[in-house]
């Protein structure tokens, strides 16, 4: 798995990574839909394709895990496939391209975990470390 969860008193603070910031960010997304339920149990029968803009790369997974959040609040859609296609630099700063696969919650079926209200830029930090990018940032819980 390329993601851990950190201590922390009050929140969630997540470190990802993969061998390309692309995975990197897919790792941030599936840690993410972990603090709600199992992953393992949600199956790709609905698909999105998002496309997130920031002004920075911290900007940018930030706006890329808010759209995800969103899906979940907006439509009930629990994700477990993350596909970021690119995260290619513009002239206003990043943007990244993805296909996104879940289905939507059935408490019968999904194990309940923690309700994320949001994400925030505490403790955020990108990185590459020996060939491996990291992304780390909380979720509010």
């Amino acid at each position: 798995m390329g993601f851990k969860f950190i201590e922390h008193t009050a929140d969630v603070v997540i470190e990802a990574w993969g061998e390309t910031l692309e995975r990197a960010f897919e790792n941030a997304a599936r840690a993410t839909f972990e603090v709600m339920t199992d992953t393992s149990r949600v199956e790709p029968r609905v698909g999105r394709e998002i496309e997130v803009e920031g002004f920075d790369l911290e900007n940018l997974l930030l706006r890329w895990i808010e759209e995800l959040l969103l899906l979940f609040d907006s439509e009930n859609l629990l994700l477990g496939e993350f596909k970021v296609e690119r995260i290619a630099e513009t002239q206003e700063g990043y943007r990244l391209n993805a296909t996104v696969r879940g289905e939507r919650f059935n408490s019968e079926k999904h194990e309940s975990r923690t309700h994320v209200k949001a994400v925030t830029y505490a403790q955020m930090k990108i990185w590459k470390e020996n060939y491996t990018w990291r992304v780390r940032f909380t979720l509010d819980i």
